[in-house]
């Protein structure tokens, strides 16, 4: 690591990483493609974290997993459409190895031939708490992260057939080590109806315009997953065990007043009519819809830190570091690049779109793409138009280009790139044409207007702006 840094040898059984943190780091933040990181975790202890080394260090202790059906239908395997066990690691790894003993035990009910099992989403500062001295297994340090360990990551684990349904994360950009195993992943707040790996074309004909990158992720590899980019996550190995960090950026402030509107609304509206199960609105980890005056209090909330982070954000500007002064100018900085592998022919950086991200990635020029930072590269159509179902592994990734899926809408961004989403699903044919019968309005109808990207980001700045005075 050291000789990596200030560009000297590496001392003998030394662990050399083919990027410095610093430059980590400015890939994670500045990349809006995803990418596969290698050879950057070869001394994490994490890497021994297989089924039998965690079963031992729970010592019996209980997690939940979340049981789904390996026969794959139209419809994603919500959260709310899945079974839930409580069991050991160690009752885990005998039901997943066919052992005679889970007759009796709590996977009894599930065959491991027509179902499996996920423990995800599991906070590793919550399940080892009793522990602590497990969090410095993981070193996100290493990219650019000082301080951020196993403290801010999750677990997850899986076996074959464990997936999560295509979302997209609401905030930040999220790292994903995989450690056994090729990869399970994480839940967000934002879901689609679409199941990727079996999409109902008739539903959804849009969703054959769409370009998958695929990619299968193996042990040691970290996955980087750009900020609002849809994924889709299934296991394919007997076992995974994957751990991720989500990374925070200046733009999860706004949009977490984003998303304060959004649910004041949905709820304010959706609480007018009777409830139902096949009309889920909310997350669907969510267990039921909260007050006006709760949401009220987190939308103020929200509008606080926003305006707390624009003020540091100002501080930081009218103050510039003479040591970034330095850094950038230094003609070690310069040596340290060309020895990471900085290609002349790289590929271009497309710009952050926010604040000071924006500014990191004028300087950081190009992207040094190559045996240690791999692309995640776009299917061929016709492979990316039938979802994931016939990949070997799946981590399946779509840019959010602008697909209106039922409730699922456009970003801000790629609206203004893109049509498609000027007829909502639920006023198409079946062959894609618009209706030409008008259907009385709704109130999913309506929700579906004032939640809009656009929309919910205008009311944001007005209500930011009437903060502000």
């Amino acid at each position: 690591m050291a000789g990596a840094e200030s560009g000297g040898p590496a001392a003998p059984g030394e662990d050399v990483k083919p990027f410095t943190p610093e430059t980590a780091k400015e890939i994670v933040m500045s990349l809006q493609q995803p990418a596969v990181f290698c050879n950057m975790v070869g001394n994490w202890p994490a890497l021994h974290w297989n089924v039998k080394f965690l079963s031992a260090v729970l010592d019996g202790k209980t997690i939940e997993f979340r049981i789904g059906s390996k026969t794959m239908d139209l419809v994603p395997q919500f959260e709310t459409r899945c079974s839930y066990v409580k069991a050991t690691l160690e009752e885990f790894l005998a039901w997943s190895s066919g052992q005679p003993s889970c007759l009796s035990g709590p996977f009894s009910c599930f065959e491991y031939s027509k179902y499996w099992a996920y423990a995800d989403y599991k906070y590793i500062a919550r399940i080892f708490e009793d522990k602590a001295e497990i969090f410095q297994d993981i070193r996100w340090s290493d990219f650019g992260f000082p301080g951020r360990s196993g403290k801010e990551s999750t677990l997850w684990i899986g076996s074959e057939g464990a997936n999560t349904p295509c979302h997209l994360d609401s905030y930040g950009c999220n790292l994903v080590l995989q450690v056994q195993g090729r990869i399970p992943y994480e839940e967000s707040s934002v879901f689609s109806k679409v199941n990727v790996a079996k999409p109902d074309l008739k539903r959804f004909p849009e969703f054959k315009n769409t370009t998958a990158h695929v990619v299968t992720l193996s042990p040691g590899q970290v996955l980087l997953v750009p900020r609002h980019w849809w994924h889709y996550v299934e296991s394919i190995d007997p076992i995974t065990i994957s751990i991720n960090s989500w990374i925070e950026l200046d733009a999860d402030h706004e949009a977490r007043v984003e998303e304060a509107i959004t649910r004041t609304l949905v709820c304010a509206i959706k609480s007018a009519e009777s409830p139902s199960d096949e009309d889920i609105w909310l997350n669907p980890t969510e267990v039921e819809a909260t007050s006006h005056e709760i949401n009220l209090q987190y939308l103020n909330k929200a509008v606080s830190a926003y305006f707390k982070c624009q003020k540091a954000s100002v501080s930081e500007q009218t103050r510039p570091s003479s040591t970034e002064a330095e850094r950038v100018t230094s003609p070690s900085h310069k040596r340290r690049k060309k020895q990471v592998g900085w290609e002349p022919g790289g590929h271009k950086l497309l710009t952050h779109e926010f604040g000071s991200s924006t500014l990191k990635a004028e300087k950081f020029q190009k992207i040094p793409f190559g045996p240690h930072l791999i692309q995640v590269l776009p299917q061929p159509q016709e492979t990316s138009s039938t979802g994931a179902g016939k990949s070997d592994y799946r981590d399946l990734l779509h840019e959010n280009g602008g697909r209106h899926f039922g409730k699922l809408h456009c970003t801000r961004k790629q609206l203004a790139m893109s049509n498609d989403c000027e007829t909502p699903a639920n006023q198409m044919d079946s062959d894609g044409s618009p209706n030409t019968s008008q259907t009385a309005l709704s109130t999913n109808d309506l929700l579906d207007c004032l939640v809009n990207p656009h929309v919910i980001s205008l009311v944001a700045q007005l209500l930011l702006e009437r903060a502000g005075v």
